[in-house]
């Protein structure tokens, strides 16, 4: 295992190189984690499925994090980050493998599986990439980095439902859809075993590439950072503890990770049925999360140019939580029709694609003021923070049940305590220390 260095001991090149790796690392992520947006229709229509059933996709995939996080930190403390980082790939690569053999059979329960064995992988590199780009350089500049990284992560996302589309669908399955609830029998089941029979080849070129990058990581310059060192000062605040509990800021900062998330994907992977609701097709409305995900890059990028030259990370981040909880009042009490993007929609979906310009700032908040201050403590303190990612997993099921007993639209109130919990995060929990 290579030797660990300190960041300060990083040039300017070793840095630039490290940021540009992290953040195709990033991209990879977002691709395989954005593309549930339109697998969640898929399987609901291919495996026959209620709203609640449909949403153990983001279940399976975000568990594992929860699962995985702890097992991971310790990996990577005894492994290094490199080797950590080429573990996750394979395991990614193994998910998407086992993805064959459910589509062959068209066996929902084993799709779960190779979801949440991508999940448990990518919650491997999740758990080394974050803590890595956020001690790579100033604390005050931190979001700045991780906004970077998050337009190469959300620009995967952009990418991923319109590929995916473009691989899988056909311009004439609006027909086949409409079909379906007429059919029968042999013929409905051929057509349903054919629809998701056509992610075998994509998913089987999907792994070999995750294998793949697994062995380019491994051997990258990438360099070994030490994140658990300490300041002198650091080093005697944390003398006497001995628990990653005794840092109440990071627990609170997890359970604000875990709704920030859970916000965040529920306003991604839900808007193709909620647009659905309003009687445009899947093939129409297959571009909808790229709209939301284009206004988190938008706050992404006006989060480069004005942190912290203009405006501090953490009231930047105050103000995305405030907006977040503004535009979730938007879409229950929202009405009217009106044309968006080409689209004849009512007002209220607008705003589901305006939390993306809400959301985009809160991770980058929450991350440096979770750690701050960890020393020692940072890569257990780093897994805590990943196991948050749960909410991903959770918080759609409570989204899928409330629409199936409600609406989708009423559904959507989900979303408004998690924002008044990430208001009191921003403005008082992180400075809660003892």
């Amino acid at each position: 295992m290579n030797k660990a260095v300190s960041v300060s001991a990083l040039s300017r090149r070793d840095t630039q190189v490290s940021i540009l790796i992290i953040g195709f690392m990033f991209f990879i992520f977002g691709f395989v984690s954005w593309v549930n947006a339109i697998l969640i229709p898929y399987f609901k229509i291919g495996c026959e499925l209620s709203n609640f059933q449909a949403y153990f996709v983001t279940f399976a995939f975000y568990i594992s994090y929860f699962v995985m996080s702890v097992p991971a930190s310790y990996l990577l403390k005894k492994v290094g980050f490199k080797r950590g980082m080429m573990l996750g790939f394979w395991l990614m690569s193994l998910g998407a493998f086992i993805f064959l053999p459910a589509s062959m059979t068209r066996t929902y329960p084993i799709f779960l599986i190779g979801l949440f064995t991508l999940g448990a992988g990518l919650a491997i590199l999740q758990t080394a990439a974050n803590p890595y780009i956020t001690v790579l350089g100033p604390q005050e500049s931190a979001a700045q980095r991780i906004s970077i990284m998050g337009i190469f992560n959300k620009g995967a996302g952009v990418l991923a439902p319109l590929v995916f589309a473009a691989v899988v669908l056909k311009a004439t399955d609006s027909d086949l859809f409409k079909n379906l609830a007429s059919m029968t029998g042999e013929a409905r089941n051929a057509a349903l075993d054919e629809l998701v029979g056509r992610v075998t080849i994509p998913y089987a070129i999907v792994g070999s590439v995750l294998f793949l990058l697994g062995l380019l990581v491994r051997y990258s310059p990438l360099p070994e950072i030490d994140t658990d060192s300490e300041s002198e000062e650091q080093a005697l605040s944390n003398s006497g503890k001995t628990s990653i509990f005794q840092f109440p800021h990071l627990i609170l900062g997890a359970v604000a990770i875990f709704l920030h998330v859970g916000t965040q994907v529920i306003a991604i992977d839900t808007i193709i049925g909620y647009a659905g609701s309003m009687n445009i097709a899947l093939l129409e409305a297959k571009v909808f999360p790229s709209y939301t995900l284009l206004a988190t890059i938008a706050g992404y990028i006006l989060g480069i140019i004005f942190i912290p030259r203009f405006i501090s990370q953490v009231n930047a981040f105050r103000i995305c939580t405030l907006l977040g909880s503004l535009f979730t009042l938007g879409i229950i009490f929202g009405h009217g029709d009106v044309l968006f993007l080409g689209h004849q929609v009512d007002i209220s979906i607008c705003f589901v694609v305006l939390l993306g310009l809400s959301n985009s700032l809160i991770w980058a908040g929450i991350w440096p003021l979770a750690l701050d201050g960890l020393g020692k403590f940072t890569k257990l303190g780093a897994s805590i923070l990943i196991m948050g990612l749960c909410g991903n997993a959770i918080m759609p099921l409570f989204y899928g049940y409330l629409a199936d007993i409600y609406d989708l639209r009423s559904a959507y109130w989900v979303l408004f305590p998690c924002y008044l919990y990430l208001v009191f995060y921003s403005v008082y929990g992180h400075k809660i220390r003892r």
